[in-house]
């Protein structure tokens, strides 16, 4: 079963990167929730909301169109540290199909560790981070 199975069944790349996903999303939940009756929300809450509505985008996927686990790497990483904060929610599907081949391109290597070793090393994560900056400010600009 499946749900007897859980997070056994992730890499550890996905692991590390999604790990916070579920707290955030939880919070995301209590917060759409609470949002409805208040008008004057906060600026953090905002934020937060903000972040759900990301995050939901990218759990989003289209049926038959499984996503390579080393792509679910890139994407997870990018929604959970940030660099979607300034993509429109409504432009995250547009960012994320630009990013996988835009990835593969510049960070094949890295994609290919996680691929491999199932790992998100030091010195890939930070080849990422540079991948993702570099692609999230031209998708921006190109906006």
């Amino acid at each position: 079963s499946v749900s007897r199975v859980g997070g056994d069944a992730q890499i550890k790349a996905m692991k590390k990167v999604a790990g916070n996903l579920k707290l955030l999303y939880s919070q995301y939940r209590e917060l759409q929730s609470f949002a409805q009756f208040g008008s004057d929300l906060d600026r953090d809450t905002k934020e937060r909301l903000a972040l759900g509505e990301r995050i939901v985008a990218v759990l989003k996927q289209g049926r038959n169109a499984p996503v390579d686990v080393a792509h679910q790497v890139c994407i997870l990483y990018a929604v959970v540290n940030g660099y979607l904060n300034e993509v429109a929610v409504e432009s995250v599907k547009d960012y994320e199909e630009g990013l996988y081949p835009y990835a593969d391109s510049h960070c094949l290597q890295v994609l290919e560790n996680i691929r491999s070793t199932g790992l998100l090393s030091k010195e890939d994560e930070e080849a990422l981070k540079q991948t993702l900056a570099d692609y999230t400010k031209q998708f921006l600009n190109l906006k």
